[in-house]
């Protein structure tokens, strides 16, 4: 009889002894969980996966930057106090009975301040220093012979004036016959120049097109973009041919 009463405090033992292994047990995993929840946590990356909230923003295209040529004539332009016509009036009073070929802004060379060279340079004024702003001018008499005079782009005044010398006798000629079919001044052709296109005039040039007409191709440079926008109107009638942009 005894035997018998003590069979269920053994089960009863058993039973405690599995309950409190599988205690264990889930405590262990419990734990192990944690830790490995911790540790992926530790892991994640923190910005959002779906690119929302804190994770930053792609960064914008920067605009693009200006070349050579134009960050030269945004240096350059601004420089000028005096403008092409000013300096146009300048040079052509400087070689009597005589009209403008080309004018051109360009900074001051050593070339433009020499005082040697054949035949002599005539220098009425200071030159200024180099890299400063000159309006390089070239002017023509009635047979052809072109005179060089550089203007000072700030004073206005010319501080060099020299004949061309290695002219030949059918550059003369050249130049001779396109001052007679140029019926139009440099200033109406610069009007319908500016008329066409906004900005400010670096060259002036009476030339030929491809197609042997006389023109005056005028460089027009743009305050806003500093692109050169080059404008051939006709030295006949003063229409307007073409224009061709160089932002380069």
């Amino acid at each position: 009889m005894s035997s018998a009463r003590r069979l269920p405090r053994l089960r009863s033992l058993a039973v405690l002894g599995a309950l409190g292994a599988s205690t264990l047990l889930l405590t262990a995993c419990t734990d192990n969980a944690d830790t490995d929840r911790s540790s992926v946590a530790e892991a994640a990356p923190t910005g959002s996966p779906s690119g929302t909230g804190t994770a930053s923003a792609s960064p914008t295209s920067a605009s693009p930057s200006m070349d050579k040529d134009q960050e030269e004539r945004k240096a350059l332009v601004p420089m000028a106090k005096v403008t092409w016509d000013k300096a146009a009036d300048a040079a052509v009073k400087e070689v009597p009975d005589s009209k403008l070929v080309s004018i051109e802004l360009k900074r001051t060379s050593d070339e433009a301040t020499a005082t040697t060279g054949s035949p002599s340079p005539s220098t009425p004024n200071p030159a200024p220093s180099k890299g400063a702003p000159e309006w390089e001018a070239k002017v023509a008499t009635s047979d052809g012979a072109v005179h060089r005079v550089d203007v000072d782009a700030v004073s206005g005044k010319v501080f060099r004036s020299q004949a061309e010398g290695d002219q030949s006798a059918d550059d003369r000629t050249r130049t001779a016959d396109r001052l007679k079919k140029a019926t139009e001044t440099p200033q109406q052709a610069v009007k319908a120049a500016t008329d066409k296109t906004k900005g400010t005039v670096t060259e002036v040039e009476l030339e030929e097109n491809d197609s042997q007409q006389v023109i005056w191709a005028v460089d027009v440079v743009s305050t806003d973009t500093w692109d050169k926008t080059t404008v051939d109107v006709d030295a006949a009638n003063g229409k307007v041919l073409g224009e061709d942009t160089d932002s380069d």
